[in-house]
């Protein structure tokens, strides 16, 4: 796998959670450029207790991120389920056990593969999320009989960056100075658009990102046909590192 050799990769990960694919793409070789589109900001505990006293106990509880984790590891009572390798290790850090995982994978869909999901008839599924986010794990394990119950422990903001630090982003970009973007989900690349300013915005057409899932690969396609999208293996730094080095490469000709 070749080195990135000062390569400017833009990371728009929220702020306090870059630190580990910022370090690997440096250690690559990369230029890390850094602009987070999406602020993660803790509900106050006291209305999260509040909310929490008022469900009946779970029998089964949801954590969907790391993050979910951090603000709400408190919240979680019956079997504990996990949506991911990052969300599990953050719960194992906590001290807690994990239950229920999927064997690999990542997303919703992945959990709502094993047995233990498929038979939650009349079980209570408390779900330990942001205060919004996809409706298919609710809709699914209800369908199965489930009754289920959201939790939102945390909320996602469009961050407020000051004209300065965009125009320093735009700058960099219209230059040939950001070669890679790194979008984690949907969310991210719709607050990244909203973020760009006009003028800048139909660049995406012509911008080459990198991606750990379909769904946001889909979006980017749709939306901006011309991008060049590569998908990564994983969400994990590796992972992520590999799918940049492997987007900046030239193409293979085969038909020699």
């Amino acid at each position: 796998m070749a080195a990135l050799h000062g390569q400017g990769v833009l990371v728009t990960r929220p702020l306090g959670q870059q630190e580990a694919l910022a370090r690997s793409l440096t250690n690559a070789g990369a230029r890390v450029i850094s602009f987070p589109v999406i602020e993660i900001v803790p509900r106050a505990r006291a209305v999260i207790e509040t909310e929490a006293a008022a469900l009946a106990p779970a029998d089964i509880s949801i954590f969907v991120s790391a993050n979910a984790v951090k603000h709400g590891i408190d919240f979680g009572t019956g079997r504990i389920a996990a949506i991911g390798p990052a969300t599990a290790a953050a719960i194992a850090a906590a001290g807690k056990t994990v239950d229920l995982a999927a064997d690999s994978g990542f997303s919703s869909e992945d959990l709502l593969g094993i047995d233990a999901l498929h038979a939650v008839s009349d079980t209570t599924v408390r779900i330990i999320r942001g205060s919004r986010g996809r409706e298919l794990l609710a809709q699914t394990l209800a369908s199965r009989g489930a009754r289920v119950q959201y939790l939102g422990v945390y909320d996602r903001r469009l961050p407020m960056h000051s004209e300065a630090e965009i125009e320093r982003l735009c700058t960099a970009w219209q230059a040939g100075a950001i070669e890679v973007i790194v979008v984690m989900s949907v969310e991210s690349f719709d607050n990244l658009v909203k973020l760009l300013p006009d003028s800048v915005r139909p660049s995406l057409n012509e911008a080459r990102l990198v991606t750990p899932t379909s769904r946001v690969l889909k979006e980017i396609e749709d939306r901006f046909p011309g991008a060049d999208v590569s998908l990564a293996e994983a969400p994990d730094p590796d992972a992520i590192v590999a799918a940049v080095i492997d987007s900046l490469e030239p193409p293979r000709d085969f038909s020699r």
